[in-house]
């Protein structure tokens, strides 16, 4: 058994993705080791009758050949060529077929490791292959038959390590395959290796035919986009908090307990926070503000695409991940049977093999020159801001990526992808060549690494692959190079993009900032203005106040500036621009009249929301007024800041939660709240203070209007920002009069009349003599909904 190299702490990577970055991550050089250096020792070829064979290895100069030794004696397994495709490991004809990418590598050795050792760093035995038999072109292949149970395994590549061209071979790695269905060594999350070890030696699972997962009959849902209602969570922030009450907080089976909730909720898709594997000890280290840890929570770093993160699951390591796999299905199937879809958060940007002083995980040890975007000298280009840049566009790469989707869509079952910092998927690949791409030379082609491309490679894979047809696909549309492609994504009809306009503009408009009318209007029909043109749909819109990164709800209206000391960094990091306003005091604590203008705002933005065109997203924990304490970039903590309190969900349930239910089942009320074309005339018509005359005037905090709807026959909605009430003339509808339904400015339960108040009558008589004069008031920062009746039903 051979002792493993492994990292003894968290290298020092990355700096945080939303702080302004560099193109280029940093040129500091390590001592390279010279490119004629070969591993002798793990050069060993075999042929198909089990000779011994020479092997003869490149360095890009002389050939040299290699020591003949015979074979090693196989205790368990019978070794064949095997075949170069499908990538990854794979069972069949009894056995298990290894196939792996590694273009530039002149050896490959197969690693086959138990349990027992890899908790020892050892390797249990060591496959060289041999690059006449098993290898196909740039494929390295080989085929096993014996008894695989409890085995795992990884590859050595050697090669040139030259960080100018780019290469990084190094035997001494146990690279893992970049097509690993699930991957493991720590179990439980936050865990350390051996001795302190952050990153101890991983390894992959071999599959097994006999591995089986009982669907029940399961089946896409396939709601059409603009019926969603999208509900963005962190897997184990969701339930590890105490007050959740489950019998496995803070995992994916504990994310199944709580489903019920949600469906209260009024949600019908969730969108899940990265739950690729990933190492949350990658930031780890000691926070003297709150005397805990610093972890990578959010997981936007992923190590292996097509592994779920294992640390989220129940069973850990148990079965080397196979019951890990089997508890995202049971998820999924979970969700599916209550009528909810899931839509993974991947990470196609960039790897956590961060720059040159990173680790050589995966990608690095199989064909860094391919995986990564590389400047001529080698290095790094820096557009996700977190070290490296995934190399999207390449062919190599761009396939991998669809087969990644291709695999969570046929095999996991889920509904669709949330495509982080996706405009990086547009960029023309390292050594741009048009021949290479497109099959020709293109007349004037200028382009050079990292150019955006009008029609993408792998945006046009995805889009019109057969199998991810009727998926979701949603697109963070820019990236930290500076790429800003809101409303200009090539979308080929069918993708959709998280609308950062949307969130400004409401956050202006709402606190009472002028100029932010007609913008807002534009917002509430699906913002035409920046998908019409393009042949989008309001759907094309995803609609959010606030998500992961940034404030909360509650914080939005309770802080004019971020308070994240807690992470360490002297509140440096995390955006500085928040369009927030505290409604009169900074922080929690604060006058009773302060407090009250608080609810009312987040009334009002939750109003806004769940009005407009598009597809509405919630940030977990918004719908009880969870708060981070200003924190605006919690991306390190594993504590209470990030974890859903359901005690504080209790407390909400006849108040703000009360609110935000009957607001998303208004909504899905509505026929012409989630429109599949922008509205036009014949359905909607805007007011100001008078009907039909809407003030689009630099200095109008006033916004109205009425749509005409099949259910619930018209719906009148306004928006006052101004710090003054208003007494407002309603449009006149012979044989009908207006109903109130909603008004923020109202105490719960009243701010929201549900058939089933016990007083909603009385409520109603005390605003009829306003009523019955077609008129309205409505108090300073507030929002009302209201609804044509019969005369004689009113």
């Amino acid at each position: 058994m051979e002792q493993l190299t492994t990292w003894s702490s968290a290298p020092k990577l990355h700096t945080h993705r939303h702080n302004h970055h560099r193109l280029f991550a940093s040129n500091a050089r390590l001592r390279s080791r010279s490119p004629n250096r070969l591993n002798w020792r793990m050069m060993l070829g075999f042929r198909r009758g089990g000779a011994p064979s020479a092997v003869k290895a490149s360095d890009g100069g002389a050939k040299v050949d290699t020591a003949v030794a015979e074979r090693p004696k196989l205790s368990r397994f019978q070794v064949s060529e095997g075949r170069p495709t499908p990538f990854g490991a794979t069972p069949r004809d009894g056995g298990v077929n290894f196939a792996v990418y590694a273009g530039n590598a002149v050896s490959a050795t197969l690693c086959l490791i138990t349990l027992a050792d890899l908790e020892q760093d050892k390797v249990t035995e060591q496959i060289p292959l041999d690059p006449v038999n098993n290898k196909t072109g740039n494929v390295w292949h080989v085929f096993l038959t014996g008894d695989v149970k409890d085995i795992l395994y990884g590859y050595k590549f050697d090669g040139k390590f030259s960080r100018e061209e780019g290469h990084y071979y190094d035997s001494s790695k146990i690279v893992l395959d970049p097509y690993a269905k699930a991957v493991i060594r720590r179990g439980e999350f936050g865990s350390l290796g051996p001795d302190g070890n952050c990153w101890p030696q991983m390894a992959c699972t071999v599959p097994s035919s006999d591995d089986k997962f009982n669907w029940e009959g399961d089946l896409p849902l396939k709601y059409p986009q603009k019926d969603l209602i999208i509900y963005e969570m962190h897997v184990r922030g969701f339930t590890r908090h105490e007050s959740s009450m489950t019998e496995l907080p803070g995992t994916y089976r504990g994310l199944v307990e709580k489903l019920d909730h949600l469906k209260e909720l009024g949600i019908n898709c969730i969108e899940l926070m990265p739950c690729h594997e990933f190492n949350e000890l990658e930031y780890f280290g000691y926070n003297s503000v709150l005397g805990d840890y610093k972890v990578n929570f959010w997981g936007y770093s992923t190590v292996s695409y097509f592994s779920p993160m294992i640390r989220y699951s129940s069973a850990g390591t148990r079965n080397c991940g196979r019951d890990a796999i089997n508890e995202v299905k049971f998820l999924v199937k979970e969700a599916h049977r209550r009528g909810i879809e899931v839509i993974m958060d991947v990470v196609f940007n960039h790897t956590a093999e961060g720059n040159e002083n990173g680790p050589i995980l995966s990608f690095r040890g199989a064909d860094n020159s391919v995986y990564y975007m590389l400047a001529p000298k080698g290095e790094f280009y820096n557009y996700s801001g977190c070290g490296n840049t995934f190399n999207c566009n390449h062919p190599v790469v761009r396939q991998f990526i669809v087969d990644c989707l291709r695999y969570w869509v046929t095999e996991m079952h889920v509904d669709g992808f949330r495509f982080d910092l996706a405009s990086i998927m547009t960029r023309g690949t390292s050594l741009w060549d048009s021949t290479n791409v497109y099959g020709s030379l293109i007349e004037g082609d200028l382009l050079t690494t990292g150019t955006p491309l009008t029609s993408p490679p792998l945006i046009d894979m995805i889009s019109n692959d057969p199998i991810l047809h009727g998926v979701k696909l949603i697109a963070e549309a820019w990236d930290a190079g500076g790429l800003y492609q809101l409303g200009m994504f090539p979308h080929w009809g069918i993708w959709s993009e998280w609308n950062g306009k949307y969130r400004d503009t409401v956050r202006q408009f709402i606190k009472g900032t002028d100029g932010f009318s007609g913008a807002l209007a534009e917002c509430l029909c699906g913002s035409p203005n920046l998908y019409q043109k393009g042949g989008g749909r309001p759907w094309n819109s995803i609609n959010f106040i606030c998500a992961h990164d940034g404030f909360t709800l509650a914080d939005l209206v309770t802080y004019n500036n971020k308070h994240n000391l807690a992470n360490g960094e002297d509140n440096n990091d995390g955006e500085n621009h928040n369009n927030s306003w505290n409604c009169g005091q900074e922080g929690e604590f604060a006058r009773i009249s302060v407090k009250k203008l608080r609810k009312r705002q987040m009334r009002n933005f939750f109003v806004c929301l769940m009005v407009s065109q598009g597809v509405p997203m919630i940030y977990m924990g918004d719908e009880y007024g969870h708060t981070k304490g200003g924190n605006n970039n919690t991306y390190c903590h594993d504590n209470y800041i990030n974890y859903f309190r359901w005690d504080k969900k209790e407390e909400s349930s006849l108040d703000f939660f009360r609110f935000c239910c009957l607001m998303t089942k208004f909504r899905q009320e509505c026929e012409s709240l989630g429109l599949n074309d922008f509205p036009t005339a014949e359905r909607l018509q805007w007011h100001g203070l008078s009907p039909g005359l809407p003030d689009w005037s630099k200095t109008s905090r006033f916004v109205a209007f009425t749509l005409v709807d099949s259910v619930k026959r018209e719906i009148y909605i306004a928006f006052n920002a101004s710090h003054l009430p208003v007494n407002i003339s309603l449009p006149e509808r012979p044989g009908y009069r207006w109903e109130p339904l909603v008004d923020t400015g109202k105490p719960s339960p009243f701010d929201f009349l549900s058939s089933d108040l016990p007083q909603r009558d009385i409520a109603v008589k005390q605003y009829a003599h306003f009523l019955d004069a077609n008129l309205y008031p409505m108090l300073s920062y507030s929002s009302i909904i209201l609804l044509l009746a019969p005369v004689e039903d009113a």
